[in-house]
């Protein structure tokens, strides 16, 4: 194996330069330092463990969340010609001695496993007596007590710091506001100095958020142009994700469902098939994803308000990880924000824990209700900066405005004259002076606030209603039956009556703009060719039982198709082909290019 960085990029990965820090980070790492290292995902943060692990004398250690991550990037490397395994609980007997004997003889650059079998006391003496090149915590972010993905078991690794303490250790994310890099950086003693913070920006990935108008509808709008592509739909309750994979099928789609009462065996085998077939959707809840490394999803679509602006983040960051244009669509309803609400002020967290989930979910509530470019605000939620992306819904499609301070007044002196107890469906009925025999029996025919609303429709209030209980001045009971009752913040805006900037309901369009392009454009002979290779990557994938992607990248077989290379001089040149897979598949795919085995 080459001693340089460069030179080991380019032979096993086939890539000819480094992109942002990652030199640094190698070289830093090389040298004998810690790291901490935040880049955005698909920026490439495994090669600043991976490269300087097949330079360092001794075995690269990385600890990984969960198996289905941890195999998937083993199979890459084996494919790439890099000696690694994994241990976890699915070795066993023969195999398990065998890979001890391997890293006992020095027979592996990288092992990875999952922090709970590193901290084992076997493991532990075993590793005592194995010189180590490296400790590299991936999904870092999972040891933050106040982060999305908590998981008590990484707070446990602080002891590698006395237990390796000439060993670099590196702690790696992609999700991570300020308090958490801080926390990492302290709780594993990696030292701010040797902090690598590369931004949070995915510009491949277009972000839109729409209002739930009728969600099945919209999804089903969203997904008609995206047939045969692998997406990922994220659902809050289990029943539901069910429910939505069971419509996708039956519109069409090729749909599965995840969520974490299936039984493992179906789980498994859902997981393994969206790894390892195109095309396919994976209906789920937030249970899945974290060890999903697969770089083809094209689209996310959350059909619920995820937790936070640090999930959000993270749940859409895997679409797109090829670099290749990648959508991500939110809807939202009042009914998510008065669920996620329950969720928090129902837990068994201590207060200032509900108090700080209250803040993200405010947080994410203000960059669903933005009427500013969606990245600017979520980069700068992160601490990041960035001008007008150009490329997302608000850029492209910006939402009109108007001063609402009078017509939340109406809905708010509304709720108040009828008693602070009924739905929206009723409120609404009321402000539109429709009666009905409920509303007569009542009397709400001859409040003063009956009829006051005609000027916006009862989509429209929908809309104005969610976008105040959004704002906080509106509250649901959700132990009662849903009644609307106006906040503390409600009753202060009634008093002050301060200006209020509401968004009007915008109506989905039928066209859709073309996501920006990144990576070669394709004429129609290059993606029919692409197509071809694509057929010829299943293949070899199949009989291997590997996932497509750990063979080539869709970006890797698009320049195939673009530049139809006719050697393997020139099938070298295209970025993502290192040598051992230029030996093990550089004819299969050149016959392909070439035209062989087709009829004229």
């Amino acid at each position: 194996m080459p001693a340089d960085p460069l030179s080991i990029l380019n032979s096993v990965y086939g890539y000819a330069s480094f992109r942002g820090q990652q030199r640094d980070i190698i070289d830093h790492v090389i040298a004998g330092n810690h790291a901490f290292v935040l880049m955005p995902t698909g920026g490439g943060k495994s090669l600043c463990y991976q490269i300087p692990a097949l330079i360092r004398p001794g075995l690269g250690l990385v600890v990984s969340p969960l198996i289905a991550l941890m195999e998937d990037q083993v199979a890459a490397l084996r494919q790439a010609g890099v000696k690694a395994a994994a241990l976890n609980s699915r070795l066993w007997g023969n195999e398990k001695d065998q890979l001890w004997r391997d890293v006992e003889e020095g027979e592996l650059d990288l092992l990875y496993m999952a922090p709970e079998t590193l901290l084992r006391p076997e493991t532990l003496e075993r590793l005592n007596s194995t010189p180590l090149s490296l400790v590299a915590i991936d999904e870092a972010h999972c040891l933050s007590q106040w982060g999305h993905d908590f998981r008590p078991e990484y707070r446990a690794l602080d002891c590698l710091a006395g237990r390796f303490p000439k060993v670099p250790r590196l702690a790696l994310t992609a999700t991570a506001d300020e308090p958490t890099r801080a926390e990492i950086v302290e709780h594993l003693d990696i030292g701010v100095e040797n902090s690598f913070v590369s931004g949070f920006d995915r510009p491949n990935i277009r972000y839109g958020v729409a209002e739930k108008t009728n969600s099945t509808q919209q999804m089903l709008k969203f997904l008609k142009s995206r047939k045969g592509e692998s997406g990922i739909v994220y659902c809050l309750s289990k029943r539901k994700t069910e429910d939505v994979a069971q419509t996708l099928n039956a519109n069409g789609f090729s749909a599965l469902a995840y969520h974490a009462g299936m039984e493992m065996k179906t789980r498994e085998e859902n997981q393994r098939r969206f790894q390892h077939e195109q095309g396919l959707i994976m209906v789920a809840t937030i249970a899945f994803g974290m060890g999903i490394d697969k770089p083809d999803v094209r689209f996310v679509l959350h059909r619920d308000l995820p937790s936070s602006i640090e999930a959000y983040y993270q749940e859409t960051g895997r679409a797109g990880r090829d670099g290749l244009p990648a959508e991500a669509l939110m809807l939202y309803g009042a009914e998510d924000i008065v669920l996620r609400r329950r969720f928090i002020d129902g837990s068994e967290a201590p207060d200032e824990r509900k108090r700080m989930e209250g803040r993200k979910l405010d947080a994410l509530l203000g960059f669903a209700e933005s009427s500013r470019c969606r990245r600017q605000v979520l980069l700068r939620y992160f601490g990041d900066d960035s001008g007008p992306c150009g490329n997302c819904d608000v850029c492209l499609d910006p939402p009109h405005t108007f001063d609402g301070a009078i017509t939340a007044q109406k809905l708010l002196s509304c709720i108040y004259r009828t008693g602070e107890r009924f739905g929206q469906a009723h409120v609404i009925s009321v402000l539109l002076g429709e009666s009905d025999e409920r509303i007569t029996t009542l009397g709400h025919d001859k409040l003063s606030v009956f009829g006051i609303g005609p000027e916006h429709n009862r989509n429209a209030w929908r809309s104005i209603l969610r976008q105040l209980v959004a704002h906080g001045l509106i509250g649901v009971d959700v132990a009662g039956y849903g009644g609307l009752y106006i906040s503390a913040e409600g009753r202060q805006f009634l008093r002050e009556k301060p200006p209020l900037r509401l968004r009007v309901l915008k109506i989905s369009k039928a066209e859709r703009k073309a996501p920006r392009a990144a990576g070669p454009a394709l004429d129609a002979h290059d993606r029919e060719l692409f197509d071809r290779l694509r057929e010829r990557r299943m293949e070899l994938a199949k009989a291997q039982n590997v996932p497509p992607y750990v063979i080539f990248h869709d970006k890797t077989l698009m320049e195939m198709a673009a530049r139809s290379p006719r050697s393997l001089a020139e099938l070298a040149a295209i970025p993502g082909t290192g040598q051992v897979k230029l030996a093990r598949y550089g004819e299969a795919f050149l016959a392909v290019i070439n035209g062989e085995g087709r009829s004229a």
